[in-house]
């Protein structure tokens, strides 16, 4: 029995792992086959397109790239092959939640961050629906989510 009880425990924390692992409820997710260049001019594109307009465009994994001899062993485990970032902002939804909670501007800028590995570029959105949940803004911040989201999948082809 004694055996049993930290087997047991270390079943129940695979299983817990397992869940915390698995898609976040809180971060749209898209995986595109594709190189990264390609899927990221189509999402720049999409944005500038549709209304929102790319304030500034970090390269997370070339920044990261220059701690590569410091870090060691411990930089970039994944082997994530880029990381890319875009901020953006809509002036119309950025107004529309200053008026219904000016706690929700944290929101403003937005992000979209890129991840690519294998062939695939992963484009990961925290969800502002979710940020705003019980507050005024929770409507205004499902609907700017939504066009987010439409704006980015009408983008990729």
């Amino acid at each position: 029995m004694k055996r049993l009880i930290p087997l047991l425990l270390f079943s129940v924390g695979l299983v817990f792992a397992a869940q915390v692992m698995a898609d976040s409820p809180m971060i749209y997710e898209k995986d595109v086959k594709g190189e990264m260049d390609a899927t990221y001019k189509e999402v720049f594109n999409a944005l500038e397109n549709n209304g929102y307009y790319v304030i500034f465009e970090p390269n997370i994994g070339r920044n990261l790239a220059s701690f590569k001899q410091r870090w060691g062993k411990d930089y970039n485990k994944n082997q994530l092959e880029s990381i890319r970032s875009m901020v953006f902002c809509n002036a119309w939804y950025a107004n529309q939640m200053s008026n219904a909670d000016p706690q929700m501007l944290a929101l403003c800028p937005l992000h979209i961050s890129l991840v690519y590995k294998n062939g695939i570029t992963r484009i990961l959105f925290v969800r502002p629906s979710l940020v705003a949940t019980g507050s005024p803004a929770e409507k205004i911040a499902l609907e700017l989510e939504q066009d987010v989201i439409r704006t980015i999948e009408s983008g990729l082809h």
